[in-house]
């Protein structure tokens, strides 16, 4: 049973950063899926950036302004948020694929507002 944290989250002002970060309970693969996901109120859960093997995927909606990385010494995947925008604010969720489950985060929320 892999267990996920997430912490990073807050209140940030429009074209401000945020990195999240998101360590698991044990080892994770380069070839597991590592990802973040968001739901925004009244919206469905939606892909943000996944890795794997170090090839990375972004929604177009944060193509150039996130990134996704991780350190494998720490169990640890990464997502550094840039210009941020006020529909970026949602709950952010860290999601693992290991031996073909999905384990997911308890979510950490990202509010982006003036």
């Amino acid at each position: 049973q892999v267990q996920l944290v997430e912490s990073g989250g807050g209140l940030v002002q429009p074209g401000g950063s945020l990195r999240l970060s998101c360590a698991a309970s044990e080892s994770i693969f380069s070839t597991n899926i590592m990802g973040w996901y968001r739901q925004a109120p009244g919206k469905r859960r939606e892909l943000v950036a996944t890795l794997r093997s170090g090839s990375t995927n972004y929604a177009d909606s944060v193509k150039g302004r996130f990134t996704v990385s991780r350190n494998n010494t720490k169990n640890t995947v990464y997502l550094q948020m840039n210009s941020l925008e006020p529909e970026d604010t949602a709950v952010y969720y860290c999601k693992v694929v290991k031996y073909g489950r999905d384990y997911w985060g308890q979510g950490t929320q990202v509010t982006v507002s003036s």
